[in-house]
């Protein structure tokens, strides 16, 4: 080889270690209309103050199983635990319509499965428990979060916040839900009918969310304690 093409060759060569950066897909992101479900335990502060961790453990088992089976009985999915607490969604997948009449379903079936449980719990272990359930119907982007190896689908947007916030308001043995649930659920009155019996719905005053912008309307699966004022 010529002296010349050894000088272009020398020249070609790095001076330096490359750095190849492997370039990320873009995250797959979906908008739905659907409604998102909150519901936490109620008492669950005190019960981790009194007992041992290692006794919490099956009681929160006990009390997420009992919210998952409501859930996927009325067709929704669940999309995060933690602490005491549970998200999910219905429609979500469009095999549920809008999910109102479904989340409504399955917040009620949550409710009426835990008072055997919370009954025990008091007897046996003198701990006074309940859930408390929020619901709201609104656009969610659908898509997957986090890094490379722990990324799990979820739900985000103001819909999400709105229902947080109703869930938090709630109380123990109640479903709080939004005006724009509601207005689904008049389209399907016959179906809550037959699912909530006589039970009825109180319209409640309106409810300011903390950092956003003006009240909302909102309704209630009331607790016996409501319906004794």
């Amino acid at each position: 080889m010529s002296t010349d093409g050894q000088e272009k060759r020398s020249r070609l060569r790095p001076v330096r270690p490359i750095i190849v950066t492997r370039i990320r897909q873009p995250a797959t992101v979906h908008t739905a209309r659907v409604t998102v479900l909150f519901a936490d335990l109620r008492g669950y502060t005190g019960m981790a103050e009194r007992l041992p961790a290692a006794r919490v453990m099956p009681l929160l088992d006990e009390f997420f199983c009992t919210l998952a089976s409501a859930v996927e009985k009325s067709g929704g999915t669940v999309f995060h635990l933690a602490g005491d607490g549970m998200m999910a969604g219905f429609g979500v997948n469009q095999e549920t319509g809008n999910g109102a009449q479904a989340a409504l379903t399955a917040g009620h079936a949550m409710l009426e499965a835990f008072v055997p449980i919370a009954a025990r719990w008091r007897s046996e272990l003198s701990l006074d428990a309940g859930i408390g359930v929020g619901l709201h119907l609104g656009e969610v982007a659908v898509g997957a979060l986090g890094p490379s190896r722990h990324k799990r689908t979820t739900l985000v947007g103001d819909t999400v916040n709105v229902a947080a916030r109703l869930c938090s308001r709630a109380r123990a043995g109640e479903v709080l839900f939004s005006c724009t649930v509601a207005a689904a659920l008049e389209d399907s009155a016959a179906v809550t009918s037959d699912v909530m019996g006589a039970r009825p719905f109180l319209q409640l005053p309106q409810f300011e969310l903390r950092g956003r912008r003006g009240p909302i309307d909102i309704w209630c699966v009331p607790a016996p304690e409501r319906l004794a004022l």
